[in-house]
C-alpha cells in the first residue's frame, strides 16, 4: 500500500525530527539525556522486550487454543487464567527478596523462568492435553512476577528525585511500546511462516511420494466405508490431506514463534549485568 509507505516515512521523520528537538532543547518535554545513565537505558531495554515477549506470547496462546485445538473461550481462559494467578503471586514474594537478596540474581531468575516457560511452549503440538498448556502459562507467570520488582527497582535507583517524573513517563512508554511492537510483529511472522511451511509440506503431496501413495487410497477406503459417492472419494482425500497440511504449517509457525521469544527472553539475559545493584533502602516501587 502506498499509503502506508509514506506513513511510515513521515512517522519514521517525525520520530527522527522529535529526538532531535528534545535531545538539543534547553527544556525538553521529555528529557531524553536521561539515556545517558548506562543502568536506566539498560532497564528501559530490557523492559521493551519483556513486554515483547509477554505481550507476543499472549496473543498466540488463544488463537492456538481456540482455531487450531478447537477450545471454547471459557475452557482457554481456563488454561490461560492461572498464569496472572501466579505473577500477583510471585510480586510480593519477589518485593520481599529484593531487599535481601541481589537484585540482580532475582532479575536474571525471572528471566530464565519466563523463557524457558515460551521454551515449553514451542513444544506445543496438536496431541498436547490441557495440562500441557496449563503449565507453560503458569511458569510464565511466575517468571514476569520475579523480574517487574527488581527491574522496575534498579531502573530507578540510579535516577535523581527531580528527574523521576520524566524517567517513569519515559519507562512505561517503553512498556507499552514492547507490547504492541510484540503483538504487531509476532502476528504477522505467524502468517508468513504459516505460508513458508505450507509451500514446503505441499512439495511432499506428489503422485512420486512413497507416504503420499499409501495413504492416498487408505483415506479413500476410509471416505467410501463413510458414505462417499465412489467416483469421489480421491477428491476427498486431497481435501483432507490438504486440511492438515494448514494444520501441520500452523502448528509449525507457532513452534517458530515461540522459539524466536524465548530466545530473545536468553539475549537479553547478559544485559542484566549492566545494571546497577542500587542504592541501600531503597524500598522496591509499585509495579501496575
Amino acid at each position: 500500500s502506498g499509503f502506508i509507505t509514506w506513513m511510515s516515512y513521515i512517522s519514521i521523520s517525525s520520530l527522527i525530527m522529535f529526538i532531535l528537538v528534545e535531545f538539543f532543547a534547553e527544556n525538553p518535554i521529555v528529557n531524553l539525556r536521561t539515556f545517558k545513565n548506562l543502568s536506566f537505558s539498560t532497564g528501559n531495554i530490557i523492559m521493551f522486550f519483556v513486554f515483547f515477549n509477554l505481550f507476543g506470547s499472549i496473543v498466540l496462546l488463544p488463537i492456538f487454543l481456540q482455531t487450531l485445538m478447537g477450545y471454547t473461550s471459557f475452557l482457554s481462559g481456563l488454561a490461560l487464567g492461572p498464569g496472572g494467578i501466579a505473577t500477583i503471586i510471585a510480586m510480593p514474594i519477589a518485593g520481599k527478596l529484593v531487599t535481601k537478596i541481589n537484585p540482580k540474581a532475582i532479575l536474571a531468575f525471572g528471566i530464565v523462568v519466563a523463557g524457558y516457560s515460551v521454551h515449553m511452549m514451542a513444544q506445543f503440538n496438536l496431541q498436547v492435553d490441557f495440562n500441557t498448556i496449563f503449565w507453560p502459562r503458569v511458569v510464565l507467570g511466575i517468571g514476569m512476577g520475579f523480574l517487574f520488582i527488581p527491574l522496575t527497582t534498579m531502573t530507578m535507583s540510579s535516577i535523581r528525585k527531580e528527574e523521576m517524573g520524566n524517567a517513569t513517563g519515559i519507562f512505561n512508554l517503553l512498556r507499552n511500546l514492547g507490547g504492541s511492537f510484540g503483538v504487531a510483529f509476532i502476528t504477522t511472522m505467524l502468517a508468513r511462516r504459516a505460508q513458508f511451511h505450507q509451500v514446503h509440506l505441499v512439495e511432499h503431496l506428489s503422485p512420486f511420494d512413497r507416504n503420499f501413495q499409501i495413504a492416498l487410497p487408505q483415506i479413500s477406503q476410509m471416505l467410501q466405508q463413510k458414505g462417499f459417492i465412489p467416483s469421489l472419494p480421491d477428491q476427498g482425500s486431497l481435501g483432507l490431506i490438504y486440511g492438515e497440511v494448514i494444520k501441520q504449517a500452523s502448528v509449525l509457525s507457532f513452534n517458530d514463534a515461540f522459539y524466536l521469544l524465548s530466545t530473545m527472553m536468553m539475549l537479553i539475559l547478559p544485559l542484566v549485568l549492566l545494571m546497577k545493584k542500587g542504592r541501600e533502602g531503597i524500598p522496591a516501587p509499585g509495579v501496575h
